[in-house]
């Protein structure tokens, strides 16, 4: 496998991961104050969106060892609620 196909198996596992956080932290910061008072955030974006890419890839990463395969549907369903809860975490939703 050259380093050019590598980067693009690479860059496709990954992808998820990228997009969800991004998609996390814009929604979180768009409908915040419909649910909670407009406070400031402990992070800024780019640390919060850093923070669930890193959550999301473990997952995907993990996903692939442990199934053998990527793009299993187990994965993504825990890609979505292993990244939801970091974000959540992020928050401080357990103190609300």
């Amino acid at each position: 496998m050259t380093a050019y196909l590598l980067a693009g198996h690479l860059l496709n596992l990954l992808a998820p991961a990228a997009l969800i956080a991004l998609l996390l932290v814009a929604f979180s910061r768009l409908f915040s104050g419909f649910f909670t008072s407009n406070k400031a955030f402990p992070h800024s974006w780019r640390a919060q969106a850093a923070i669930n890419f890193v959550v999301g890839s473990a997952v995907l990463v993990a996903g692939l060892v442990l199934l053998g395969r990527d793009g299993k549907m187990l994965t993504y369903v825990l890609l979505v609620f292993a990244m939801a809860a970091s974000q959540w975490c992020q928050l401080g939703g357990w103190k609300r």
